[in-house]
Parts: C-alpha cells; sequence; structure tokens
C-alpha cells in the first residue's frame, strides 16, 4: 500500500501512537494527568471535610456577674398632700389676699367675702335673743302671781275647813299655774336657740374670712375679686395648696404583666424632660390593689416616694420610671440566646457529613424520601431547661435551673455548667 493509500491518523495522539511519542510529548501528558489526579483528591478532601463545608458555632463564655432586672412605668408628679380651699357660704369675694406661688401658713388668711349682709344677720340675731330673754322674765313674773294666787286659796280653804274657795276654784288656779310653770320653760328654750342662732351667725362672719388649712404653697387661684361664690350643692374651690413641695409622689402606671414584681421598698428612678440626663431617685411606697383598663390595656396604679429638696421638680411633670425588681450579685450569667438555640441536627434531622465516592457526590442524586422531622416540645412548667455547649468539635447538651433575666442575660441558679464555659448561642451556615 501506497502512502497515499494509508488512512489519514492525524487525529490521532502522537503519545498513543506505537513508536511514535516522543520522550518530551510524553512527558507533558503525565504532568497533565497528575495534575487532573491531584485535583480530584482536593475535590474529595475538601467534599469530606462536613464541618468547615455545613458551617460553624457561634459560642460566648458563661461569665460571673451582677444582674439588675428593671421595669420601666411612666405617670405624672403630685404633691405628697394637696388640699382644695372652698367657701361655705355665699356671696361676693371682696379681697382675694393670695396669689399662685405665694407661700402661706396655717389660719392665715387668703380670701374674704363681703360681710354686709353677715353682720345683718348677727345684728338680728341678738335681737331676737333680746326678746326671747324679754318673754322669760315675763313668763317668770306670770308664774309668780299663778304660785301666789295658788297659795292664797290653798290657805283659805285650809282656814275655813273646806267650805271656801270652792272645788273648781281651787282646781283653776292650780291649773293657772302649770301653765305658766311651763311657759317658763318655753321661753327659756327660745333663749337658747336664740343664742345659737347668734352664734352661728358670728360664726358665719368668721367663714367669711377663709384661711389657708396648711402650711405650704399655692398652687392654684381660681377666683377673682368681685366674683360671686354660689355654696350649694358643692363647695366652690377658690385656691389649690399644696402642703411641702420637697416631699413629692410619682404615680406610674404599672402594666399587668409586671405587676407581680413590684414590691414595696423596691428602689426605682426616674427622669423628666425638664431635666434631661438627670436620674432622681425614688421608692416604692404604695402598689394599688384596683385596676385600671385603658384601650383594653391593664394597669395598676403604683405610688414612688421623691425627695425633692432643691424644688427642681414641680406638681404635673411627666415622668419615666425605671422600677429594680431585682438584683443579683455574683451571679453566673449566660445569654438568653444560649437557652433559645438548639442544633439543627436535631432540629431539622439532616445528616451530618455526606457519603458515598467522590463521583457520586458530584452526579446528581436521584429523589430520596423526605425524613421525618424531629418536633421539640417545650418543657413542662418547672422542668430543667438546657443548654449547648461543645466536646470535641460536637455539641453537647447541659441541664441548668434558671432564674430571673433581664430580657439579654440570665442568672443559672443550679447545674453542670461552671463560670468560663463556652456555651452556644448560634448555628453559622458556611456562605456559599
Amino acid at each position: 500500500m501506497t502512502a497515499s493509500e494509508r488512512p489519514n491518523d492525524t487525529a490521532t495522539p502522537d503519545f498513543l501512537k506505537t513508536g511514535a511519542a516522543s520522550p518530551g510529548k510524553r512527558r507533558r501528558w503525565t504532568l497533565i494527568a497528575l495534575a487532573g489526579a491531584g485535583l480530584v483528591v482536593l475535590l474529595a478532601l475538601f467534599a469530606g471535610n462536613g464541618d468547615d463545608a455545613a458551617g460553624r458555632y457561634l459560642t460566648e463564655d458563661a461569665v460571673t456577674g451582677n444582674l439588675v432586672v428593671s421595669i420601666s412605668a411612666s405617670g405624672t408628679l403630685q404633691p405628697t398632700r394637696s388640699v382644695d380651699v372652698g367657701s361655705e357660704l355665699s356671696g361676693t369675694l371682696e379681697a382675694v389676699l393670695a396669689e399662685e406661688n405665694d407661700q402661706v401658713t396655717k389660719g392665715q388668711v387668703i380670701a374674704r367675702l363681703d360681710m354686709a349682709k353677715l353682720r345683718d344677720a348677727v345684728a338680728k340675731s341678738k335681737a331676737a335673743l333680746a326678746a326671747a330673754e324679754a318673754d322669760v322674765a315675763q313668763n317668770e313674773a306670770t308664774l309668780g302671781e299663778a304660785r301666789a294666787n295658788l297659795e292664797r286659796l290653798r290657805r283659805v280653804a285650809e282656814l275655813s275647813g273646806g267650805k271656801v274657795p270652792s272645788k273648781s276654784e281651787l282646781e283653776t288656779g292650780e291649773a293657772s299655774y302649770q301653765r305658766a310653770v311651763a311657759n317658763l320653760a318655753s321661753a327659756r328654750a327660745s333663749v337658747s336657740q336664740a343664742k345659737a342662732t347668734l352664734q352661728t351667725d358670728e360664726t358665719n362672719i368668721q367663714k367669711a374670712a377663709i384661711r389657708s388649712p396648711i402650711n405650704g404653697v399655692v398652687l392654684t387661684r381660681k377666683v377673682e375679686p368681685g366674683q360671686t361664690v354660689a355654696a350649694q350643692m358643692t363647695t366652690p374651690v377658690l385656691y389649690t395648696i399644696a402642703e411641702d413641695l420637697t416631699q413629692m409622689e410619682l404615680q406610674v402606671k404599672v402594666d399587668e404583666a409586671d405587676v407581680s414584681s413590684v414590691k414595696l421598698g423596691q428602689t426605682a428612678s426616674f427622669t423628666v424632660s425638664a431635666w434631661p440626663g438627670r436620674n432622681f431617685p425614688a421608692t416604692i411606697r404604695r402598689v394599688g390593689v384596683g385596676s385600671t383598663t385603658t384601650d383594653n390595656v391593664v394597669t395598676y396604679k403604683t405610688v414612688l416616694a421623691v425627695t425633692n429638696d432643691d424644688l427642681a421638680l414641680r406638681p404635673g411633670m411627666t415622668a419615666t420610671a425605671r422600677i429594680i425588681t431585682a438584683n443579683r450579685e455574683n451571679a453566673l450569667l449566660v445569654p438568653n440566646a444560649a437557652l433559645r438555640f438548639s442544633p439543627p441536627t436535631a432540629a431539622s434531622g439532616t445528616a451530618a457529613k455526606p457519603s458515598g465516592s467522590v463521583l457520586s457526590r458530584l452526579l446528581p442524586r436521584p429523589p430520596q424520601p423526605r425524613r421525618q422531622q424531629q418536633v421539640q416540645t417545650a418543657p413542662a412548667p418547672g422542668a430543667s431547661k438546657q443548654v449547648w455547649v461543645l466536646r470535641d468539635g460536637q455539641p453537647a447538651a447541659v441541664s441548668v435551673q434558671t432564674g430571673v433575666s433581664n430580657g439579654r442575660q440570665t442568672e443559672i441558679t443550679g447545674g453542670e455548667l461552671q463560670a468560663g464555659m463556652a456555651v452556644i448561642v448560634d448555628y453559622q451556615e458556611k456562605a456559599k
């Protein structure tokens, strides 16, 4: 066969032709084959490292420290004691003698009603008393006359042996005497009534001068001179006086979810808009039993005692209070995320590491039946909770007993957990 009649074999590599491959070409193809084998080995190692491919666990150390638990509530500042000063009498205000912010003392006259009609009433009562006393004197004279007449009749009857006067005359004298005694008693009662009326009118004159019932400061004045005051069904309020502004109270509304942790004597602090950045101390004085419902929100009135020596606080200021309900020193603390964490294998039922050959991993897998997920149930009330720690690179559960929590950290009161142990707080999947 001639050369022109041989089939074209230019597509066959030289190193596959028997006796046709040069040493240089065989060396090049050998290096390529070794590189490909090394790449397969690397892929196999990478695919076999399940932890690095799947992700990693994030941990934080359990620490010993102080834990402060507090709740927040808002309310208004009020005087410890305030009195609404009114008038029992109707009339026209002749003078208003106190202004807002004035310091007043107990018994000080702060307003006065026009007393012209009251003086007339006193004069009328004095006249009625004089008339009643004159009536008493007249009835005393009548009684003396009736007594003398009855004694004369009795003496005559004794001297005449009962012949004169007649029995009817004697009975008439006795009845006249009894009537005189009764009239005198009635006249004397009228004198007592006239004296009481006079005393009431004189008291009204004293009440026309409106006095402060306590030592304090005038918060509000609600009247002007010349204004008519009508004291009918309710007593009109003229002034509001606070007893002592150096001692005040903060009335806040505590939510029903927090009221069980609020106790008498607990410390608190609060802020007001008038003094930004300043915290004022307070103490729980009273926790209300009755509730108030506003827009379907149930709250309980709680009163905090406040010291206001520098008079920086004023009645009516809106305050936001922070009530400390628990304070633990040198407590074992863990993040709240550690108590909520559960390993992904326990939650999803997925395998930790893939198995099979490298080629089977690279090729698409046939559909597999879905595994039934494990359902985690919440622990029963009073049951111990658990946290997870890493042991030999794998999560292990540790039972603990928990105490109070401030929303970020929780107190550990019992269990195997110790300070310095790293607890798992999250699982981070590796970015693809």
